[in-house]
């Protein structure tokens, strides 16, 4: 009897869900712009539980007076022990959070698992807790848009549906994070969405101001960081904010290489020692930590002193050096946790250093080297994240301090172009890319609507195992029709070879094994989304006639191959 009324119980259960959920997908506009106020709650409900969370678990393992080895010890412990959870449970929250985001909205389809979302929370509240000196901000960013993924999937929403909801997560997440609701739409326009027209503002606006409300209700109405105010002493100061600017880029473009350098050495390491790479990152931070303890955490306590003019010159240089090694160290290795703060923590100390110096040369010309440590602020996390506007907005919402703007934009300005000039690609993609990833670039989404490598591309026919010798794939292939082949191995697509390449090497007397003689990490590919103009271009650049097709979010999954013929066909050319 009991079994026969559950199973009924249950039915009607289901039944009245789905019910539910059918009508909901009649009327998707509504509920996107409820469903972002209830995301903006919620991520602000998520980031005050990381504040507080965080904090919290740093006083009890570095108390006030504790002694030194805490500081050697809790690092290395931390790192370890969340590296062999990051390795066996929660492998995609590994790293910042925002290139991962950016690759679920363009090539996963909008897919951010709850598992995901949990780890990238308590993982990284117990990596920043322990003193790895990464933040707290890019994680957030991966926490709201994987609130509002997990959100939208649930509600049985459209998958186009679903990647709108990513940036209002985004957004919400920086609102509460940083404390600034504006920075936070500009930040989701400009760097999640690569678009400042995006039809998603109003979601996005209302969901950043649903957070700041929940962020201020829980936590107060303060800034986060208290400056006193400032103001242009004498015209002179802008060539100094330039100084600053060029300063701010050449050791923006030092951390990126570094990062991506360091990271690139890491990834080569055999898969079975990824559990415990991130133990180098906490010893280099347990060994630093040991000797000048402001190296540990965030640190956006010290930021406030030099912020407010009292820190030592000799300790801001310091600062600068080592944090430069602990945060990329700590990030390369595979350690969760963000570069937004860091970038802010370097920028702030790097700025005070100048600022410092400017003064003591010229007492009567310029501020006091706080303004500086504000400016320097900007223009390292412009030089480092390459999202200027949302640098001079963001830092103007954490200080209320508009005097500060103009020679903001100055350093912002000059800092992106020599950035730019020395490390042309941005950080994120440049990370996505290191995992595989490869995300659309602006000029691939603007011409979404023309002749697409999706409509024309067809099944492999023949792939080449990378373990065979140059023999055996020409014994293969000789008498094919086609005169170039993708190679694979266990990873899957990792090149193409032509046969005049295995003809020069059998001329040669090589019989190298086929993996040898194509680059797994820079082979010519195109992605479904692409033009057919790109495809061709590629062909001729690599003397190739197919082309592989492969995803944006693993670059060695094969998702079929483009040939010259059909591209010709497509527009029109008659190869007769």
């Amino acid at each position: 009897m009991t079994e026969p009324g559950q199973t009924t119980t249950k039915s009607w259960w289901s039944t009245a869900l789905l019910h539910r959920v059918a009508r909901l997908q009649g009327r998707e506009d509504q509920v996107f712009l409820i469903l972002s106020l209830v995301i903006g709650a919620l991520t602000g409900l998520a980031v005050v539980a990381f504040i507080l969370l965080t904090e919290r678990m740093g006083m009890r393992l570095y108390p006030v007076g504790g002694a030194p080895w805490r500081r050697l010890l809790f690092p290395v412990v931390g790192s370890l022990g969340i590296g062999y959870l990051l390795y066996r449970y929660f492998p995609n929250a590994r790293g910042s959070g925002v290139p991962q985001t950016k690759a679920a909205l363009f090539a996963r389809g909008g897919r951010i698992t709850l598992r995901t979302v949990l780890g990238k929370f308590f993982c990284t509240s117990a990596t920043l807790a322990s003193g790895i000196p990464l933040g707290r901000e890019g994680p957030s960013v991966q926490v709201g848009a994987g609130i509002g993924s997990v959100l939208g999937r649930l509600l049985g929403m459209r998958p186009e549906q679903v990647k709108k909801l990513i940036p209002v997560g985004a957004a919400a997440a920086i609102a509460a994070a940083f404390n600034t609701p504006l920075a936070a739409v500009l930040f989701a326009l400009e760097e999640i969405m690569g678009d400042l027209h995006a039809p998603v503002m109003g979601a996005v606006v209302l969901a950043s101001a649903t957070s700041w409300v929940v962020l201020r209700l829980f936590l107060g109405n303060h800034p986060l960081f208290k400056v006193p105010q400032y103001a242009l002493v004498h015209p002179v100061e802008f060539a100094v904010y330039a100084v600053l600017g060029v300063v701010g880029g050449v050791v923006s473009v030092a951390f990126t290489k570094l990062l991506l350098g360091m990271r690139a050495r890491f990834l080569r390491f055999p898969p079975k020692t990824v559990w415990f790479q991130p133990l180098a990152g906490g010893l280099l931070v347990g060994v630093m930590g040991w000797f000048v303890p402001q190296v540990l955490g965030v640190g956006y306590g010290f930021v406030g002193d030099a912020l407010n003019g009292n820190m030592a010159f000799k300790m801001m240089l310091v600062l600068v050096v080592l944090k430069l090694f602990a945060v990329t160290a700590s990030y390369a290795s595979g350690n969760a946790g963000g570069i937004f703060g860091p970038s802010l923590f370097i920028g702030a100390m790097l700025g005070g250093a100048v600022g410092t110096v400017a003064h003591h040369l010229f007492p009567a010309y310029t501020a006091t080297p706080g303004a500086y440590a504000l400016v320097g602020m900007g223009a390292v996390f412009a030089g480092i994240v390459r999202a200027p506007m949302t640098s001079v907005l963001m830092i103007f919402e954490m200080t209320q301090d508009y005097a500060v703007i103009v020679p903001l934009m100055i350093a912002n300005l000059v800092s992106l172009f020599i950035a730019s000039r020395l490390q042309h690609e941005p950080i994120y993609e440049a990370l996505a890319v290191q995992d595989g990833i490869h995300l659309p670039t602006a000029e691939t989404r603007r011409r979404s609507g023309r002749h697409q490598v999706v409509e024309i591309m067809q099944s492999a026919s023949l792939l080449l195992p990378s373990e065979i010798t140059v023999r055996e794939a020409w014994e293969r292939v000789h008498s094919s029709e086609s005169r170039a082949w993708v190679v694979t191995d266990r990873r899957g697509v990792v090149g193409v070879i032509n046969s005049s390449r295995l003809e020069q090497e059998l001329a040669e007397g090589e019989d190298k094994e086929l993996g040898r003689l194509v680059d797994p990490l820079a082979f010519p590919h195109v992605h479904p989304d692409q033009g057919l103009d790109l495809a061709l271009e590629r062909m001729g650049a690599n003397q190739i006639e197919i082309l592989p097709v492969v995803s944006r979010a693993d670059v060695h999954k094969l998702e079929g191959i483009v040939t010259l013929a059909e591209v010709l066909d497509a527009y029109g050319v008659n190869r007769t």
